[in-house]
């Protein structure tokens, strides 16, 4: 099984561009942002888990801001149900789904994580991304942003998966510390075939003069590269446009042999 975490305030990665393949094709991809834009410090974070052998990963993206105290709170309270969340993907689909989603609410919602949630400075985007056999599951809260790309879909212009909702967050300013948590969440059949998974950071999205504020543009400036290939691309280019937002990046592909659901009308 394949674990890794990180929080930029462990290493920022400012003016540094990293890349990180993990053996089962998934691949991190993390810049800082310019020094020369007046960036110093890094509040993204992320956690992988993966199991080839039971055919799932487990992963969380993180943009915090104000500091990284957020982004350090969410995975380490994620890390610490680990056992718990690895169960539940032992599941059946259908349901590993459903209760992991039910238990992540609960975890967010509970008096102890609010209260850990009112010492700490600062809130974090948090999307939360499963794929188990041929389905995609997220939690989405904030706008950090999901990608799918197969052919299928980005004929008909689908790429975004999640909405990117602003003035969503948890921790000192959370929107789970009201009555009704705020947040999204879904369920996606992939295609069959060969899909690309990828996560981001608003880094990459909102970097000026880099046109890449919409997927079309970010599948179209990585096709025909290997997906380690096609995250350096992405980085260099909005370190070439003198970002100053860090960017984290997590990306792999995902081979569907099953048929997926067509239309009655088409044979």
């Amino acid at each position: 099984m394949i674990e890794y975490f990180w929080v930029g305030s462990q290493k920022h990665f400012v003016d540094e561009l990293n890349v990180m393949e993990f053996e089962n094709n998934m691949v991190l991809g993390r810049f800082g942002g310019n020094s020369s834009s007046g960036q110093y410090k890094n509040e993204d974070g992320c956690l992988i888990w993966a199991n080839p052998e039971d055919d799932w990963e487990f992963v969380i993206l993180l943009d915090a801001h104000n500091t990284a105290q957020s982004a350090e709170l969410v995975l380490s309270t994620i890390r610490t149900n680990n056992e718990k969340i690895i169960n539940l993907l032992k599941l059946e689909t259908r349901k590993a789904f459903y209760e992991i989603n039910n238990f992540i609410l609960s975890v967010f919602t509970s008096k102890k994580f609010k209260e850990d949630c009112q010492k700490i400075k600062g809130e974090t985007a948090c999307l939360i991304v499963i794929r188990k056999e041929k389905y995609i599951f997220w939690l989405s809260i904030g706008d950090c942003a999901l990608y799918l790309y197969h052919p299928e879909l980005s004929t008909l212009g689908e790429y975004q998966q999640n909405h990117r909702s602003f003035y969503e967050w948890i921790g000192q300013k959370s929107a789970f510390n009201h009555s009704v948590p705020c947040f999204s969440a879904g369920i996606k059949e992939m295609r069959k075939g060969k899909t690309k998974i990828l996560l981001t950071t608003d880094g990459l999205i909102e970097c000026p003069k880099a046109n890449l504020n919409s997927a079309e543009e970010i599948f179209q400036m990585i096709e025909g590269f290997t997906i380690k290939d096609g995250l350096i691309a992405l980085l260099d280019e909005v370190k070439k446009k003198n970002v100053r937002d860090s960017t984290t990046i997590i990306s792999w592909e995902v081979i569907n042999k099953e048929t997926a659901v067509m239309p009655s009308d088409i044979r």
